[in-house]
C-alpha cells in the first residue's frame, strides 16, 4: 500500500465500494448499458471497419518505394548540405544605460 493511504482514504474507498455494490444489486441495468456502450466503443477503436480506417482497404503503414529511386534520392540529398553553418553574431544594441547611476552626482 502507498504511504499516502491513511484511515480517511481507506474509509472513503470502503464506502465507495459498498455504494457501488448496493447500486448494482438495486438496479443492474444501470450498469449493464454503460458497460455495453463502452465495450462497443473499445471494439470499434481496436478493430475499426474498413470504411472508418481512413487509408482504404488492406493497405497499412507507409507506401512502398522502389529501391532504385530511393537510393538515388538519398545520395543526392546527402551530398548537398541544406545550409551553411554560420556562427552567432552579437548585434550591438542602442539602449542607453538609464537604469545605472545617473551621469551627474
Amino acid at each position: 500500500m502507498p504511504s499516502r493511504w491513511n484511515a480517511w482514504t481507506i474509509g472513503l474507498l470502503a464506502l465507495l465500494a459498498i455504494g457501488l455494490v448496493y447500486s448494482v444489486i438495486l438496479s443492474p441495468s444501470s450498469f449493464i448499458i454503460p458497460i455495453v456502450v463502452l465495450g462497443g466503443i473499445y471494439l470499434l477503436y481496436k478493430y475499426p471497419p474498413s470504411f472508418l480506417r481512413g487509408y482504404g482497404g488492406s493497405r497499412q503503414g507507409r507506401p512502398q518505394v522502389k529501391p532504385g529511386r530511393a537510393a538515388a534520392a538519398a545520395k543526392s540529398k546527402s551530398a548537398k548540405p541544406r545550409s551553411k553553418t554560420v556562427p552567432f553574431r552579437v548585434i550591438e544594441g542602442g539602449k542607453d544605460d538609464d537604469d545605472d547611476l545617473p551621469k551627474y552626482h
